[in-house]
Parts: structure tokens; sequence; C-alpha cells
């Protein structure tokens, strides 16, 4: 609770400046002008995102198309469900990306940008989803246009990789369906199917090439591949995603 005493000697003196003569009257209009065009001005200032403000470029050889979604999940109190969806196609592909209620998006076709904007930016959980729609929107589009690409380095001595047809351990899941051998000192061989939308290759024996126009997809498979084989501080082994690196530790004497 406030103390009166406490209160700002500015606000005290203006609000006293009609029933006493501490302030001079010719004083009045100038202290309540500077507190209340102070006040105004930190209620105006409202936090904006970085990422989420900047335009994105669209290429000329990728369209969008904006439509609505059924209102399935009326009732719910996700704040998160959407209700629109945009569709982003392009040489490589097709993708869509669903949109949240409070965010909207305008496509300037004159410009060829893309703007993301918020309903309501001094709201936190909005402003923090902001950046994150933004840059789900902008790996798509340079997904279809330009593709992905993942490099994944086997470092361990025996470490070897190959792509093959068919699998021992694995059935595939659709037509065509790829697998990633791995040799990484195991006693049983590590396969692991290949995703749909995601095309893998071995340039090298120690060396996996992932691509593809869905970035989530490609990074959630080689998490899956480095899981066999994460770095270890002390010989610098295992399986490392595109520049990742390791900080090496002294090795433990007795």
């Amino acid at each position: 609770m406030a103390c009166p005493g406490l209160q700002s000697p500015l606000r005290q003196l203006v609000r006293n400046a009609g029933r006493s003569r501490e302030v001079p009257s010719f004083l009045v209009p100038a202290l309540s002008y500077s507190w209340t065009s102070r006040h105004n001005s930190t209620l105006a200032h409202v936090p904006q995102s970085r990422i989420g403000r900047t335009p994105i470029n669209v290429p000329p050889e990728v369209s969008l198309r904006f439509y609505e979604l059924p209102k399935l999940n009326a009732r719910s109190r996700n704040p998160d469900t959407p209700t629109t969806a945009v569709e982003v196609k392009g040489p490589l592909g097709s993708m869509t990306v669903l949109l949240p209620p409070y965010l909207k998006a305008e496509h300037d076709e004159f410009a060829n940008k893309l703007n993301i904007s918020v309903s309501d930016a001094a709201e936190k959980h909005q402003r923090s989803m902001w950046g994150t729609m933004r840059a789900l929107v902008q790996n798509s589009v340079s997904g279809v246009s330009e593709g992905h690409l993942c490099i994944l380095r086997l470092v361990g001595v025996g470490y070897r990789a190959t792509v093959e047809d068919s699998a021992l351990t694995k059935k595939a899941a659709y037509p065509g369906q790829k697998f990633v051998n791995l040799k990484l000192g195991y006693a049983h061989p590590v396969e692991m199917p290949v995703p749909k939308g995601v095309k893998a290759s071995v340039p090298q024996p120690t060396r996996i090439l992932l691509e593809g126009c869905d970035k989530q997809a490609i990074m959630q498979f080689a998490a899956e591949i480095r899981r066999w084989r994460k770095p270890e501080p002390y010989k610098g082994k295992g399986i490392f995603v595109n520049d990742e690196t390791i900080r090496l530790k002294a090795k433990k004497i007795k």
C-alpha cells in the first residue's frame, strides 16, 4: 500500500496547486504538461518483435494461397488453435503453415513481400509467437524455392554410412523408401528409414547429406541419427550435425 508521504513531489505540487500557494499559477500548466506527456509516452511505447516485423521476400516462382480452416474446435480455449492457413507452392514442392487467430499475414504482390503482424503486440504470448510463426513461414518459402540442406559428419574409427534400397530390420512405410545403414561399432546393424519428403545421399563414407523442402523433417531425422552416437568430449568421437563442434576435456589421470 502506497504511503501519501512517498508520492512524487511533482504530482503532489500539481495536485495541491489549486488549493495551495506553494506553486505559482503560471507554473501549473508547465508542470502538468511535463508529467502528462511523460506518462503518455510510457503508455504509447509498445514492444515490437525485431524478427516478426521483418517482411519476407517472396520469389517470383513461389505462389501463396490463404484459406480459412473449418471450425472443428470452436470450444477450445487454446489461443494457438489455428483458424487460417497459408499454402506455399514452389518448384521443389508445396507446404502448408497453420496460423493462429491473432496473427495476420498480408501479401504485397507488387513488392513481392509478405508482412506478418499480430493483433496485440503488448501481449507477451502473441509477441513471443510473432517471431516463431514468421520463421516458420520463411522456412517454407525458402524450402519450396531453394531447399534445405543438412550435413552429418561421422567421426570415429570404423564409422561408416551407406544408403540402401531395403533393410533387414525395418519395413518400408511407402513405395521407394530408402534406408540409411550405419556402422557405429555396435554388434547389431543400425538401419534408419528415410522419412517421406527427405532425400538422403552419402557422398563420402563418413558424410551423410540430407535434402528437402521441409526443414523440420530434415533436422528431426538428423537428430534421430545423431542420437545413436552423440559427440563425446574426451576423444571427440560421434556424429556431428552441420557446423557442430565440441570442446575436448582433459583425460582423467589416476
